[in-house]
C-alpha cells in the first residue's frame, strides 16, 4: 500500500514540471510564431496570436501591425530573439524574452499570455528593465 502511495505521490511531483515543459514549449511556439509573421510583415497573422482582449482594443491587424512598428520595432525586425525565464500557473503565464534589436541593443520582454479555444493567445507585452551586458 505505501508503495502505491509512494508512485501515486511521485507521477503527481512529476506531472508538475512536465506540464509546465510542455507549457513553456507551446508558448514559446506562439510567441516565435508572431515574431516570424512580423518579420513577414503579414500582420494578419500576427494579430491571430493576440488575445480576444488585445483584438478588440486594436480592432483591426492594420492597427495591430502600426503598434507594432512604432512602439516595438525590436519584436517586428529582431535580429535575435532568446527565450528566458517561465512561470505561472492555472491560465496565467509569463515568458520573458530578450531580443537584440538591428542596431545591436538588447531589450528584455515579459509575454502575458492565456489560453485560448485555438491554443495559448498573447494578452500583453511589457518592457522590462535588460540585464548588465555579460551577465
Amino acid at each position: 500500500m505505501l508503495r502505491i502511495l509512494l508512485a501515486a505521490l511521485t507521477a503527481v511531483s512529476l506531472a508538475g514540471p512536465a506540464r509546465a515543459q510542455g507549457e513553456a514549449e507551446a508558448i514559446q511556439g506562439v510567441i516565435s510564431s508572431q515574431i516570424e509573421a512580423f518579420r513577414a510583415d503579414d500582420f494578419e497573422t500576427a494579430f491571430s496570436y493576440a488575445s480576444p482582449t488585445i483584438r478588440r482594443l486594436f480592432g483591426t491587424s492594420e492597427n495591430f501591425g502600426a503598434m507594432v512598428r512604432n512602439g516595438y520595432p525590436m519584436v517586428w525586425r529582431p535580429a535575435d530573439v532568446q527565450f528566458k525565464d517561465f512561470n505561472g500557473s492555472g491560465n496565467l503565464f509569463h515568458q520573458r524574452v530578450l531580443v537584440r534589436d538591428a542596431q545591436g541593443v538588447y531589450h528584455l520582454l515579459e509575454y502575458q499570455m492565456i489560453p485560448g479555444a485555438e491554443g495559448w493567445k498573447i494578452n500583453g507585452v511589457w518592457m522590462l528593465e535588460p540585464p548588465p551586458v555579460g551577465v
